[in-house]
């Protein structure tokens, strides 16, 4: 946030706070209260509703129940009663058990908003029942009601727009439209409860309204239904915005491996392009639409040949005749991925001409996509300002030239207009972006293996294979270490899904540890099980188990804790880096090599499974596959038993 958004945004809320302060205090100066036990039960009241609340989608914030009893109070109670009320819920709100931790200036900004909303509403209310509804109208009261829930409606939600809009740079209009609007129904429901209540509240007693707090359970329960769907769409939308991301970063890798010369060239098209399209107000799917064509504008050059693309020359007509499929075979090629914003027409005519006389369609003025016309003259300045194969860079004043004498015939006027006044400053915003370099691509390595292609020569020579008895013994080890799995993951699984067998899971472990013997030599074992966040030590055996056996490593610390944070396994560690293991002068131990692997369960990793040896890089990656070969599924098991109950004492177990 800039300088001066900082100091308006400070007097906002000043001022905000003084003009709810003095509301305050002049509310309570006059403080009466007609029924003080109505009023302790409705505030009781308030602060259950105030633990309904709802996380508000698209800014950090949330939605309780306490504002309906804001409108209760406007009904029923005096303007001290009613603020109060407000104020007290509004903390409840915030303090129990808060997402995050407010700042003093958010808390005193919110509590000056509730007050304000209160009085605003209440003033409303008053308003249009006394002054307005008066002698025929006086049978439309509940309009008074509809009134002052609008009110709060609208003083709430526009205080929050404008310190969000000043705080994060955002156009308030826009949003209050998209992060507040929807909560009109909200509010309009909320009246109807209220209105309701002042009814049992003048036919039956002011103790019968209180039974309304299951309706208003059902309410919250159905918005917080409706906002966690809005939350699963909106994830979802992420995912597919950023699948789309990685598709586009994936296409313009395929057009740099065909033309090296683009890389540079696109990323400051984008950054021309996107400051433009800010300038002439597109709208957002236009803005978005223009951001991946300006990187993949020129994708058809792949069914370009290399030759013509590479030319240092001026094209021959007929090569400009395959060059000028570009664009129709890019946006083919573009059709296939289904982005959400009009991608595809950019690309098709980016060679368009505002006269008529470009290609391939030959549209003409605003009939050109206005992303392809703002691309089309971004695109022709940079290409003029940098190297080409035919042709050394013009200066950046005599290329804005040309491209200046091509309004009105090549180029949209408006855009080349804004691009001439702009050029200079846009010039330097792109030399203060770093150049994203792509990954270098191995298009200019030679392949040894591979001799002759499967379906090329008559007959090939057979490529020699390394360690063949080597390779042979894996192969076994990989098969026995898959059916040992596989029993295994079966006895343990019933074990886990029956109470009443004999053997306990500390039984079955020692079985694992026997089984894992046989396939991967070790001294030690140990098996550290997960328990709010800190590995615990649940099965050990072998040397030194004693050592093993009291260790608490918390999640991201040694090499088991870092096994569970990164869920990826550990070879030849040093086992002497576990928290707490050497941590006594008087032990000492001979294991000098560590293999980890993770054992996850359906919610994460659940346990750690460690071998041991004496000597320093003993294991090999060969047992590493072997282990997890062999572990695969025993993770979902020791979960299985743990949820059931099934807790393992540390124990020790001869080899």
């Amino acid at each position: 946030m800039s300088w001066a958004r900082q100091i308006v945004a400070r007097i906002y809320i000043a001022g905000m706070a003084v003009a709810a302060l003095a509301c305050f205090a002049l509310s309570f100066f006059y403080w009466h209260s007609s029924d003080p036990v109505k009023f302790v039960c409705y505030l009781i009241a308030a602060l259950l509703a105030s633990c309904f609340k709802v996380s508000l989608p698209g800014i950090e914030g949330t939605l309780s129940m306490n504002f309906l009893f804001t409108l209760v109070g406007v009904l029923e109670m005096s303007l001290p009663e009613t603020l109060l009320i407000g104020l007290v819920s509004t903390l409840a709100q915030f303090y129990w058990r808060p997402a995050r931790q407010l700042k003093p200036v958010q808390l005193v900004f919110n509590l000056s908003q509730v007050t304000l909303c209160g009085a605003a509403a209440y003033g409303a209310y008053q308003l249009v029942s006394h002054y307005v509804l008066r002698g025929h109208w006086q049978g439309l009261s509940p309009l008074a009601l509809v009134a002052a829930a609008i009110t709060h409606f609208l003083f709430g939600t526009a205080a929050m727009s404008a310190i969000i809009g000043l705080t994060e740079d955002k156009p308030v209009a826009g949003v209050w439209s998209e992060s507040f609007l929807w909560l009109f129904p909200y509010y309009m429901v909320g009246a109807a409860i209220a209105g309701f209540v002042s009814f049992l509240n003048r036919h039956i007693g002011w103790q019968a309204s209180l039974l309304v707090l299951p309706p208003i359970y059902l309410l919250y329960r159905s918005y917080r239904l409706y906002l966690g769907k809005l939350e699963t769409e909106k994830e979802h939308a992420e995912k597919v915005s950023g699948l789309h991301l990685r598709t586009i970063e994936a296409l313009a890798l395929a057009i740099e491996a065909k033309d090296q010369t683009t890389g540079e060239h696109l990323q400051r098209v984008r950054i021309y392009a996107m400051e433009l399209a800010r300038d002439l107000g597109l709208t957002e799917d236009e803005t978005e639409a223009l951001r991946a064509a300006s990187v993949l504008h020129d994708i058809g050059k792949l069914a370009v040949p290399e030759h013509i693309i590479s030319k240092p020359g001026k094209l021959t007509p007929e090569e400009f005749e395959k060059m000028k499929i570009h664009p129709i075979v890019g946006a083919e090629i573009l059709e296939q991925v289904d982005f959400p914003y009009p991608v595809v027409p950019i690309v098709r005519a980016h060679h368009e001409k505002w006269n008529g006389s470009g290609y391939p369609n030959g549209l003409a003025g605003e009939a050109i996509p206005i992303g392809a016309r703002i691309l089309a003259a971004v695109d022709c300045l940079d290409a003029l300002a940098s190297d080409r194969q035919y042709r050394r860079a013009l200066p950046l004043d005599v290329a804005m030239a040309k491209v200046a004498s091509e309004a009105g015939i090549s180029f949209d006027p408006r855009v080349v207009g804004i691009l001439q006044r702009r050029y200079v400053e846009l010039e330097k915003l792109a030399r203060q972006q770093p150049v994203q370099a792509p990954p270098k691509l191995s298009t200019d390595i030679k392949v040894e293996r591979g001799v002759a292609p499967d379906a090329g020569f008559a007959k090939a020579e057979e490529a020699p294979v390394s360690e063949p008895g080597r390779e042979r013994d894996q192969r076994n080890a990989m098969a026995a270490a898959r059916q040992e799995a596989q029993a295994l993951a079966g006895f343990v699984g019933k074990l886990g899904g029956n109470l009443g067998v004999a053997l306990g899971l500390e039984d079955a472990l020692a079985l694992l540890a026997v089984r894992v013997k046989r396939l991967a030599q070790h001294d030690a074992m140990a098996v550290y099980v997960v328990r709010d966040k800190v590995l615990v030590a649940e099965w050990v055996s072998g040397e030194n188990f004693r050592l093993f056996s009291g260790l608490r490593i918390p999640v991201g610390e040694g090499l088991s804790g870092w096994v569970v944070q990164n869920v990826k396994p550990i070879l030849n560690g040093n086992p002497s880096v576990e928290p707490g293991y050497l941590n006594d002068p008087g032990k000492y131990s001979t294991l000098r090599s560590a293999l980890a692997v993770p054992l996850q369960g359906k919610a994460g990793v659940v346990a750690v499974l460690a071998l041991y040896r004496a000597e320093a890089d003993a294991f090999t990656r060969d047992e590493l596959s072997v282990v997890q070969e062999l572990v695969a599924g025993v993770g979902v098991a020791i979960e299985a038993g743990l949820k059931r109950g099934l807790g393992m004492a540390a124990g020790a177990g001869g080899d």
